[in-house]
């Protein structure tokens, strides 16, 4: 996508910045992201999320970065 650019890393940082135990819930924490986020930064993360669900690494990889990177935040995920 980008030259030096890692989506693996990029989305790690996703869970991060957008899921965290000052949410009320994921589903609430997704409204506050397209609601209060620019459309460049929406366009940015759709893209690398994109990125990432068509990389060549196996369902069972994405499944547990996902996880590594969000149950630590908030376990309801």
């Amino acid at each position: 996508m980008y030259d030096n650019y890692d989506s693996l890393e990029e989305l790690s940082d996703f869970p991060d910045g957008t899921f965290h135990q000052d949410m009320d819930s994921p589903k609430q924490a997704l409204e506050d992201l397209i609601t209060k986020a620019s459309k460049e930064c929406l366009v940015f993360t759709i893209k690398f999320c994109e990125e990432f669900l068509k990389s060549d690494i196996s369902e069972l990889e994405k499944e547990s970065v996902i996880k590594s990177n969000s149950e630590i935040n908030f376990p309801a995920i």
